[in-house]
């Protein structure tokens, strides 16, 4: 294979450099007063005194790659909700959208646009290109609250907190699960320098589990078809098995493109199982499918949060019911949009610790750092985010939420393979020491 393409991935791009080189960005630490020193300047107030509450939320929106509808249409939904019950502290929510077209260009025109309209936080959104947003945002104090944890910025940016743990866990917490449940692990993954970080991540989990590390087996990131692979995959899973292994495509959004051609392959092979994360694979797809003759019956998947039929996401549903009932772009199962609803519950907790003090981005941006505490209704563990967090030492200083959930898939639905959720922090650390 030639040369690798320095592209973005869609699957990891949050480790595009060797996790050990990640720990640069404790640089970012110093800034830990986020004063003007930083390039931070004194926040907006997003409404003085009786007026609305201005934040926004941005995600791609037809487009011929990733679509996020779901999570701007919460978030309006999520609106509705509170401003039916008189608000936040008496103050109207105002939601601002934005479409960033999964593009660089207009991902900055969000950010300059929530500068504009003096937005006290971007909530619970989804961007590949914090790269060119980043900078907009921190330049102007705006805090970023719940990205859907895709790049290396989330983890590391002192104005990001987010509420998972991003690829990085699930990848981590994926190798845990294999390893109880499946005989020799393939891993398809990108051949690019985000790629390889993949195979670190997955074989911490593994090894944590007594497992032996995953066969490593590359594609281009271009690729439109995946015989080859698919094949090889599946005779490194069942290798001098003594039990039948598993096959885990890393692709991010060329997952379904490897799924045509191993659907074909794995007829040779039908006790060979699937491990995913959840991301690449959703409710939406399983439906998408086949459901129950998905070829994803049967597989592994980790996720960020409890399933969808869990109660703890009645709260969700009911807004959902109530505000947008008729509004087909709302997917309870969707990651995105349970990120969505996880973020603006961080929201509000903190503007009801503001009371009658003045809600700004930097007002909102302190009481965050001041290891201010969000419960999340056990969806996620309690959440704080200080500069000096547990992950800090492998270049993840944001990473506050390890914990992983452990699904499998069953009759076309994702269900939980056991009960609880598991933390993933040591493992992180090992994929650190294996990078």
């Amino acid at each position: 294979m030639t040369g690798r393409r320095r592209t973005r991935s869609t699957f990891l791009p949050a480790l595009t450099r060797p996790v050990r080189a990640l720990r640069a960005a404790g640089a970012l630490l110093a800034c830990a007063s986020l004063a003007a020193g930083c390039g931070i300047v004194p926040g907006f107030a997003g409404g003085v005194g009786d007026g609305p509450i201005t934040v926004m939320t941005w995600a791609p929106q037809d487009t011929n790659a990733t679509n996020k509808p779901g999570m701007p249409a919460l978030a309006l939904a999520y609106a509705r909700h509170v401003n039916a019950s008189g608000g936040i502290n008496g103050r109207e929510l105002k939601v601002v959208i934005c479409n960033d077209r999964n593009d660089s260009v207009d991902a900055a025109r969000c950010a300059r646009r929530a500068v504009e309209e003096k937005v006290v936080a971007v909530v619970g959104s989804y961007s590949q290109f914090t790269d060119t947003f980043f900078p907009i945002l921190e330049g102007a104090g705006i805090p970023y609250i719940g990205g859907y944890g895709i790049t290396n910025a989330e983890f590391t940016s002192p104005l990001s907190y987010p509420v998972n743990g991003g690829q990085p866990a699930l990848l981590a917490g994926l190798g845990r699960q294999l390893a109880g449940g499946c005989g020799p692990v393939a891993l398809v993954r990108p051949d690019t320098i985000a790629g390889d970080e993949l195979p670190h991540l997955i074989n911490s989990g593994l090894e944590a589990g007594g497992h032996q590390d995953a066969a490593d087996l590359r594609a281009a990131e271009d690729a439109t078809e995946f015989s080859a692979q698919s094949q090889q995959a599946l005779a490194q899973a069942t290798t001098d098995a003594a039990e039948p292994g598993c096959v885990v495509p890393a692709l991010g959004d060329r997952t379904n493109t490897f799924m045509d051609s191993f659907r074909r392959a794995r007829q040779d092979y039908p006790e060979v199982r699937l491990g995913t994360v959840l991301g690449s694979v959703d409710q939406t797809v399983l439906d998408a499918t086949g459901g129950a003759s998905s070829p994803y019956e049967g597989a592994y998947i980790t996720g960020w949060y409890p399933v969808e039929t869990d109660k703890r996401w009645d709260g969700m549903k009911r807004v959902i019911r109530e505000q947008a009932f008729t509004d087909t772009r709302i997917d309870p199962a969707d990651a995105g949009v349970q990120t969505t609803w996880i973020a603006y519950t961080v929201l509000a907790a903190v503007v009801k610790a503001l009371g009658d003090n003045e809600v700004s981005s930097d007002t909102v941006r302190r009481t965050l750092d001041n290891g201010f505490k969000v419960t999340t209704g056990g969806l996620t563990p309690t959440l704080r985010w200080q500069f000096q967090d547990v992950l800090s030492s492998v270049g993840l200083p944001r990473l506050v939420n390890t914990d992983v959930t452990l699904q499998v898939v069953r009759g076309g639905q994702l269900v939980a393979a056991r009960q609880g959720s598991i933390d993933v922090t040591e493992t992180l650390r090992g994929a650190d020491d294996r990078g």
